[in-house]
Formats: C-alpha cells, structure tokens, sequence
C-alpha cells in the first residue's frame, strides 16, 4: 500500500473528512516508525549476541520500511523537505547495508537516533492539526493520542 502524505492538500479549516484522513495517515507513518526502531534496536541485540540470521531479518525489516516511507513522500508537492527526506531515507538505506555487512554497531546508533528524530517530528504533528487541539482543549490535555 503507497501512503501519499499530503497534508496541504485538501486541507481547510472546519474540514473534518480531511483532517481525519491526515491523522489517520499520520498514525500509519507513526506506526512504521516504531516498528523501524524496534527492528533497529532489535538488529543490535542480535549483533551483540552474534545471531547473524536473525539480524539480517531484523535489518531487512528496517530497510523495507524506509523504503516504504521514502516511497510514499510526495516529491511533486512536498517541495524541500520531502527531497531532504527522501535523500536521507536514501542515506539511512545505505548506513543499513554497511550495518548488515559489517555489524557496525556505531553506524546502528547513528541511524537509529536519526530515525527516532524524524518518529519524534511525527509524533508532534497531531498537536499542530485544529482539530486535535480543540479535542485536547475539550478534554482538558494537550494532546490527542
């Protein structure tokens, strides 16, 4: 499934349809994040305990979500930052490759904090859409989740 992030697009205020469509997609994307930094920290339990297989499966997860991520960003509309992401997603799938050939536990780290750097961007975006801010201010929270 190509998940198109385009959170402009049909966007307007008092529009509930597409601000639940962008939170629904927000929560896809912030799924696939947490399932890539658990198949990362994952990887590294299998590299300190020398279980080849099973890091390879873990690193694989990890590059196929990546690459689902960077698949689903939206070049044409997403103007600078979806190229910025897209050439780092293209980045972290080339750390990931050295990560399995070499088990190179540092490059591991490197990845994963700027992979929960971008999941911890994600996890803002729901504050910043109105109708989780009237929700929260309803509910007497600051956030929705």
């Amino acid at each position: 499934m190509r998940v198109h992030f385009k959170a402009i697009e049909g966007y307007g205020e008092g529009n509930r349809t597409s601000q639940a469509l962008v939170a629904n997609k927000v929560e896809l994307i912030q799924m696939l994040f947490d399932g890539l930094i658990e198949s990362l920290v994952t990887a590294r339990g299998h590299i300190e305990h020398g279980s080849i297989e099973d890091k390879n499966k873990s690193l694989t997860r990890a590059g196929r979500i990546v690459i689902g991520l960077q698949g689903a960003l939206d070049l044409d509309k997403g103007g600078e930052l979806a190229g910025n992401l897209h050439e780092l997603y293209s980045y972290v799938t080339r750390r990931l490759i050295h990560v399995n050939a070499r088990n190179d536990l540092v490059a591991l780290q490197e990845v994963q904090t700027l992979m929960s750097e971008i999941r911890q961007a994600w996890r803002d975006v729901p504050n910043l859409l109105p109708a989780a801010k009237s929700l929260a201010a309803n509910l007497g929270g600051n956030s929705v989740h």
